[in-house]
C-alpha cells in the first residue's frame, strides 16, 4: 500500500516538473545527482566502487561477497594477467574485481542498452579503462540478426535472452521490451573483432547457455576453465550444456550457490557449475 502510494506521488510529480523551469531543472539535478551516486566496497584487500543509481545495484553492492562467493573463489585461483571473457557481464562486478584484483584482460559481453552505461561508468571510476573492453553484442550459434527479449528496462537488470522466448529456466519469457540486434557466435568472435580467445570463460546469460556454447566449439576447445551458471531445472538445457563441455574435454569439478538461493522457490536449482581442463 505505502509503496503504491509512493509510486502514484512519483509519477504525479514526474508529470508536473516539466511544465516549468524549476521544475525541469529539477529533474535534471536529480538524473545528475542519481547517476553520480556511487558505493565504495572493499573484498580481500581489492577496494572497488560501483554506480548505485537504484535498490538493484545498490542490492547487488551490498551483497557483493554473498551472493555469488563460489565466483569469487574461482576468480581468486585465476592465473594473472589471464584473458577472460566476461559473458553477460551486466554492471561489470565480477570484470572488474578480475582485473584490479588478477590483472586480467576482460572482454566484457554486455548487449542490455541500460546496463552498458553501468558497466562503462564502473570501469571507468575503478581505473580500468586499459583492462577492461566492452563488447556491447549478444553471443549466439550462428551469426543472426534478432531481437534481445527483456524482462526489465531497470539499470542492472537481468533475465533476458536473445532470439529466444524463454527465460532461464526454460519457461516462457516475461517480455516488457525489446530491440534489433546483431548475434555472434563465440568461434567468430575473435575472427571478426580481432580479440584474443580466452583462457578462461564466465557465463551468465539466462537461458541461452546452451546454445552460445554450440556456437564456440573451437573457443572451448582450448579454454582452461569455465563458470557457467546454470538452472537445473531447465534440463534440456543442462543436459546440452553437459554435453558440449565435455565433448570439449572438460570436466566437471563443482557446482555451487550461495545460502542466499538455499530456500529460494524461484532460484533453488540454479547453481554456478564449475569445469576445468584436466
Amino acid at each position: 500500500m505505502v509503496n503504491a502510494l509512493i509510486k502514484k506521488g512519483t509519477r504525479y510529480l514526474a508529470n508536473l516538473a516539466p511544465k516549468t523551469r524549476v521544475g525541469r531543472y529539477f529533474l535534471d539535478e536529480m538524473i545528475h545527482f542519481t547517476m553520480e551516486s556511487s558505493k565504495e566496497i572493499r573484498y580481500n584487500d581489492c577496494t572497488l566502487r560501483f554506480t548505485v543509481p537504484n535498490r538493484l545495484n545498490r542490492y547487488r553492492i551490498e551483497t557483493f561477497s554473498t551472493k555469488e562467493p563460489e565466483t569469487l573463489e574461482w576468480i581468486d585461483a585465476l592465473p594473472e594477467g589471464s584473458v577472460l571473457w566476461d559473458i553477460g557481464a551486466n554492471i561489470g562486478i565480477y570484470s572488474c574485481y578480475a582485473a584490479k584484483k588478477r590483472g586480467c584482460r576482460i572482454y566484457a559481453f554486455e548487449p542490455s542498452v541500460f546496463n552498458l552505461e553501468l558497466l562503462a561508468r564502473n570501469i571507468y571510476v575503478n581505473g580500468l579503462v586499459d583492462r577492461v573492453t566492452i563488447v556491447p553484442l549478444p553471443l549466439s550459434n550462428v551469426l543472426q540478426e534478432n531481437t534481445l527479449n527483456m524482462t526489465s528496462k531497470e539499470w542492472g537488470g537481468a533475465l533476458s535472452t536473445f532470439g529466444e522466448t524463454y527465460g532461464d529456466d526454460g519457461k516462457p519469457l516475461n517480455k516488457i521490451f525489446e530491440f534489433s540486434s546483431i548475434g555472434i557466435p563465440m568461434d567468430s568472435t575473435c575472427r571478426f573483432l580481432n580479440i584474443p580467445e580466452p583462457d578462461f570463460i564466465k557465463m551468465d546469460v539466462d537461458g541461452i547457455e546452451h546454445l552460445i556454447l554450440k556456437g564456440g566449439i573451437s573457443v572451448l576447445s582450448r579454454v582452461k576453465g569455465i563458470i557457467i551458471e546454470v538452472n537445473e531445472a531447465f534440463e534440456a538445457q543442462n543436459n546440452n550444456i553437459d554435453l558440449s563441455l565435455h565433448s570439449a574435454g572438460l570436466e566437471l569439478k563443482e557446482k555451487r550457490h550461495s545460502e542466499l538461493f538455499e530456500n529460494n522457490m524461484r532460484f533453488g536449482r540454479t547453481y554456478n557449475q564449475i569445469w576445468y581442463r584436466p
